[in-house]
């Protein structure tokens, strides 16, 4: 589904002075989060060894941090023969966003934390972000404005049940208090909040703000999961840790209508999500397996439906004119492995059901991806990071029969796709980190064939991006 809010071409200066307000947030963030460290005590610094209450730190009872990302990406005009309505301008383009996130949580009893997360947002994608099924920020919504506005992206109450084991320290950070938990526990999550939290996470290829940036490299790029246009929506996920294995499992509010900012809060249209996994030492250095499952219920289109109707009234194919409800399904797995101390490699693999339309994340119906994480040890700088993925993402035959007739989607549609090509995508960045709290990354993505289409690009996309935690 296209951008619905549409803006003006704007000069390329990196971050305009519409944005000082968020800026002068940022300074505000650092006194408060500077006093907040102060004020909440930590307990004893010792890391307990087992359940003794002796050794157990004492949990703190409140915290609030804060983060700001501004990211600004531009590619150089490449060959189009023809563009539709979702394709990405072959022009010179270059677009910026920022977030500034506010992190507030108490404990409101043993083993429960309430968070909740304001942010304000600014900004667009690349082409009003459309045009690649692995779009190359994902920092960018399929929503934006022009201008700083206010979002509630998480509003959330963790509980964890302890179930024996030694007791380990818990880490202060945004949406966690500091303290201890047992190693066997039960977590529960319920409110608002991002699927991709808890599911399909990886060390080393997750986070927008600090790592890589394309939608296909930071999460399963044929995981579809449910979500409103910003990436969040309503659910409760469940987590049981044993030992060496974790297994999740939730339900979550699909959108209203495919891609909608509205989720379904009756739970009427849904996404039901189960992950295991493993956790293993290979050569002394820990790594993770995981197997992810999901389907989702809800008003969606076979592409086949949307063909024949096309056929018969003689018009352009929409998913919009043939929903009804139906379920959707897909698996992935997920890999991540220290090699050396400073050396990590992760990889992805997901499928889903290719006969019916993407319903919340991209038009990506098998994809591949992995890559390595190099921290900058060998040259002295420890905190610094190197990182360098690949991707391959396909369509269903279905899907490729709809877009070859000019059906559009959520993020692809260039009006015909008589070349169908694997969409290959290759990224790689550098995070120098200028103090403990502060990282500048610059970004480097080649994609081929972008939407499937062979007869487009390459395109070669530079980025930039500044990232402040408080």
């Amino acid at each position: 589904m296209r951008n619905e809010v549409s803006h003006a071409i704007r000069c390329g200066r990196l971050f305009p002075s519409r944005c000082l307000p968020v800026l002068l947030s940022v300074a505000l963030l650092c006194g408060v989060r500077l006093a907040t460290a102060m004020d909440a005590g930590e307990g004893p610094s010792v890391a307990p060894g087992n359940s003794s209450p002796a050794t157990i730190l004492l949990p703190e009872l409140w915290r609030m941090h804060g983060q700001f990302t501004g990211v600004a990406q531009w590619h150089p005009q490449f060959v189009a023969p023809y563009s539709g309505v979702n394709s990405l301008s072959p022009g010179n383009r270059n677009e910026e966003t920022i977030d500034l996130t506010f992190y507030a949580g108490m404990r409101v009893w043993q083993g429960g934390e309430i968070w909740i997360n304001p942010e304000i947002d600014q900004g667009f994608g690349l082409n009003n972000t459309l045009g690649v099924a692995g779009f190359p920020s994902g920092e960018a919504y399929k929503v934006g404005m022009d201008h700083p506005y206010w979002r509630l992206p998480r509003l959330f109450l963790r509980q964890v049940f302890a179930l024996g084991g030694a007791y380990q320290k818990v880490e202060s950070e945004a949406n966690q208090l500091g303290g201890s938990r047992s190693s066997d526990n039960l977590i529960l999550t319920v409110g608002k909040f991002s699927v991709v939290d808890i599911f399909d996470t990886n060390v080393y290829a997750h986070d927008p703000r600090s790592d890589f940036l394309n939608w296909a490299v930071v999460d399963a790029g044929a995981f579809d999961y449910a979500a409103d246009a910003w990436g969040y929506t309503d659910g409760v996920a469940v987590e049981w840790t044993q030992s060496w294995w974790t297994l999740r499992g939730g339900i979550f509010a699909l959108s209203k209508i495919p891609n909608g900012k509205s989720p379904d809060i009756g739970f009427h249209q849904h996404a039901l999500i189960g992950e295991g996994e493993e956790r293993h030492q290979w050569l002394d250095h820990p790594g993770k397996l995981k197997l992810l499952v999901f389907v989702n219920h809800g008003r969606m289109a076979s592409y086949n439906d949307a063909l024949r109707l096309a056929q018969l009234s003689g018009a352009v194919p929409d998913v919009a004119r043939v929903r009804r409800d139906d379920s959707r399904s897909g698996c992935a797995v997920n890999l991540e492995q220290e090699v050396a101390p400073s050396l990590g490699v992760f990889a992805r693999v997901s499928f889903n059901e290719g006969g019916k339309e993407a319903y919340e994340f991209t038009e990506i119906n098998k994809s591949l991806s992995g890559g390595v994480s190099i921290r900058g040890d060998a040259w002295g700088r420890h905190d610094d990071t190197v990182g360098i993925a690949a991707v391959l993402n396909g369509l269903s035959g279905d899907a490729r029969k709809y877009f070859a007739a000019g059906g559009m989607g959520i993020l692809i549609g260039d009006g015909r796709l008589p070349h169908y090509g694997l969409e290959r995508i290759l990224e790689t960045y550098y995070s120098l980190h200028m103090t403990n709290d502060v990282a500048l990354s610059v970004d480097y993505q080649y994609i081929a064939n972008p939407a499937y289409n062979r007869e487009r690009g390459p395109a070669s996309i530079f980025g930039f991006r500044i990232h402040a935690e408080f």
